[in-house]
């Protein structure tokens, strides 16, 4: 073991503040980053505060932070994809069996003994699993993704949490030339889908409630924007869409965005509303069209998504901040007040 500086929060009304937190030495199997960049995702405040007692209690002390990138420091003896020097990125998960169904298949987001990189039970440790608002981390290879040279570190981070909750069901989906494709909410998972979904070929539409954010979605690569509070925009736009991607995670009215889908149309929520949203099932029956959910990707789809962006030189926007300026990004962030996403240069710890 060895100690490592980390932000971690004590208690669920606790600011985030400097900490040291044990990390395991590499086995033959794992890699070890110093963590570059990390971004700040909204669940990261989510389980800071327990917002998700229910679910998933947050054990305390908690690190979050689960967009990593880094430099590669030292590798296991069996590692092939490493070396020291190279870039590495680490996501939502560091761990699963390797051996159920899903796993199998490739899908080890659905592992049902899945261990996410912070707020997990660590098995090496036999504690808890800590993310990457810290100096480093270390991780099985496998979960360990490679990041194309061309793509800009910061703007990279969110697209291991951003990146892949949204290309995923794009690609499932079949997102692609000649598809129709909606995405609503233009926030930290919207944009990024949108520039996914462009560079996929798909015509490519942002629902949005603010007016003043059409420009921007068009800047993005959308070919059209709907005001979708405006009657008059959507019905034109009515039993038009093969995919609706629904990145908004506050209350809204689900059943206007189904009624904008055609026949054997898909309308997949990848944000997390805290209530659950009334469903009219005469919209689903009405052409045969479906409601489904989808949760970040395999590290196979991930380390696609990630050559992806790098063909097409995407990463996320992003407001880059030193880590003493966490708590004020978490405020912030409560009040959509970032275009689209913080980073946080870790190189700020070694000051602390």
């Amino acid at each position: 073991m060895y100690k490592a500086k980390a932000y971690s929060a004590a208690t669920p009304t606790s600011p985030l503040a400097l900490d040291t937190i044990e990390r395991r030495e590499p086995t033959e199997g794992d890699v070890q980053l110093e963590i570059l960049f990390c971004g700040i995702c909204h669940s990261d405040l989510h389980q800071v505060r327990n917002e998700w007692s229910g679910m998933m209690p947050t054990v305390y002390p908690c690190v979050p932070g689960h967009e990593i990138v880094g430099r590669v420091t030292k590798v296991g003896s069996a590692v092939t994809k490493f070396k020291p020097g190279d870039i590495g990125a680490v996501g939502c998960m560091v761990g699963s069996d390797g051996t159920c169904p899903s796993c199998r298949d490739g899908y080890e987001q659905f592992c049902p003994n899945g261990i996410f990189t912070y707020n997990s039970a660590d098995r090496h440790t036999g504690k808890v699993t800590y993310g990457g608002y810290s100096d480093s981390i270390v991780a099985d290879e496998h979960f360990v993704m490679r990041v194309p040279g061309n793509l800009d570190l910061a703007g990279a981070a969110p697209l291991l949490c951003a990146g892949i909750t949204t290309y995923s069901p794009l690609r499932h989906w079949g997102a692609g030339k000649g598809k129709k494709v909606g995405i609503v909410g233009l926030g930290g998972l919207g944009h990024v889908a949108v520039k996914l979904s462009h560079a996929m070929g798909a015509h490519t539409v942002v629902f949005t409630t603010s007016p003043s954010k059409k420009e921007d979605a068009l800047r993005l690569g959308a070919d059209e924007v709907v005001i979708s509070t405006d009657a008059n925009d959507m019905a034109k736009h009515a039993t038009s869409f093969d995919l609706i991607l629904d990145a908004v995670s506050a209350q809204h009215d689900i059943n206007a965005y189904i009624q904008m889908l055609k026949r054997d149309g898909n309308i997949t929520m990848v944000g997390l509303p805290g209530q659950p949203l009334p469903v009219a099932a005469f919209g689903l029956i009405y052409n045969r069209r479906s409601l489904s959910g989808s949760m970040i990707g395999g590290m196979r789809e991930t380390q696609e998504m990630m050559d992806f962006c790098g063909q097409h030189n995407i990463t996320a926007d992003v407001e880059v901040i030193p880590i003493q300026k966490v708590n004020e990004a978490y405020e912030r962030m409560l009040k959509s007040d970032v275009k689209y996403r913080f980073s946080i240069d870790m190189a700020s710890l070694k000051a602390e």
